[in-house]
């Protein structure tokens, strides 16, 4: 079949590969080969060279899946040539030297920020109230404890570590605009999706809606991967 079989999805802050738990059994019954990056979150450097080590790891081109954070480590790792396309989930795209933090400027200060808790060597953590209510606030009392329960504690410097290249420009992109996202504006999701020219998906969700809306997430992406003609998969 024509079309991208393999996809790397990337984790965000205070999240791991659990974050993707309810669309890969729905793009592996697609007979998509599926696997989720384990980023320590301790260095955008360091985020990088684990989603490159995966991305290498794959027998042919990849497309690329990255949440929140998770979209500036793509944006990095995706100038590997294998990297056919990039698909961004309520995510950062920063462009060349441009931060995370500085990124956020630009638009108004949402909730989460006030629930981060800061840990021993620089790392923050999110309140479990954070993750209820501004985080994940559409999941079910399970779902929602779960999220905050497996979080990785994310290093505090990655806000502000300037982004070395910007893999959209080169490569097609996708991104899925959560509306009622409580940590990343709305407001900056759209405006960074129309900065890249990606195609948009807006959808009424929280911060995770690969978790609250798998199945039009999973449906989104496996467009994306389908949109690669034979002769431009097997270019990568």
């Amino acid at each position: 079949m024509p079309g991208i079989r393999n996809v790397v999805l990337v984790h965000g802050a205070w999240a791991d590969g659990s974050s993707w738990s309810k669309i890969l059994p729905i793009l592996k019954a697609k007979e998509l080969h599926v696997v989720a990056v384990q980023n320590p979150l301790s260095s955008i450097a360091d985020d990088v060279a684990s989603t490159t080590r995966i991305i290498d790891a794959q027998d042919g081109p990849v497309l690329l899946v990255g949440h929140s954070y998770g979209g500036a480590v793509i944006t990095e790792a995706g100038m590997n040539p294998k990297v056919a396309g990039l698909v961004y989930i309520a995510a950062f795209a920063p462009d060349e030297g441009e931060t995370l933090g500085g990124m956020t400027q630009e638009f108004p200060v949402t909730p989460v920020f006030g629930e981060l808790q800061p840990m021993a060597g620089g790392y923050l953590m999110l309140s479990e109230k954070g993750v209820k209510e501004d985080f994940a606030q559409d999941l079910s009392p399970e779902d929602n404890y779960l999220v905050y329960a497996t979080q990785g504690a994310t290093q505090g410097a990655i806000l502000g570590t300037p982004i070395k290249t910007a893999a959209w420009h080169t490569k097609p992109s996708w991104f899925v605009i959560a509306s009622n996202d409580r940590t990343i504006a709305p407001k900056q999701q759209i405006s960074t999706a129309k900065r890249m020219g990606a195609k948009t998906l807006t959808l009424a969700s929280s911060h995770v809606p690969m978790l609250s809306q798998p199945q039009k997430v999973a449906d989104f992406v496996l467009e994306a991967a389908g949109s690669f003609g034979a002769s431009a998969a097997a270019a990568h």
